[in-house]
């Protein structure tokens, strides 16, 4: 009976576990993040705070997008090309 009974709450914890697990990740999952802002931009990345936005200070997606978005070439990004550069399309790792 004793050996029963431990399966039995060894089976119901496992459960607990996979529920939570799986409400978590269902949770995470389901966050929306905004596109940041040309301002929150020069916030986070303008190292030398000359209000413009140079490929040596951006990262990630926008720094493998500079040519892309500087169309006046000439070596930064404006509010103006950040505002009319393309949207990346479907989800973010």
């Amino acid at each position: 009976m004793s050996t029963i009974n431990s399966k039995i709450g060894l089976l119901m914890v496992f459960f607990c576990l996979a529920f939570v697990s799986f409400a978590n990740a269902q949770q995470r999952g389901g966050e929306q993040k905004e596109p940041p802002t040309y301002a929150k931009l020069l916030e986070d990345m303008d190292a030398n705070e000359d209000g413009k936005l140079e490929e040596s200070e951006v990262k990630g997606p926008l720094k493998d997008e500079f040519t892309k978005i500087d169309t006046n070439e000439d070596g930064y990004i404006s509010e103006k090309e950040f505002e009319d550069a393309p949207k990346p399309s479907g989800k973010r790792k």
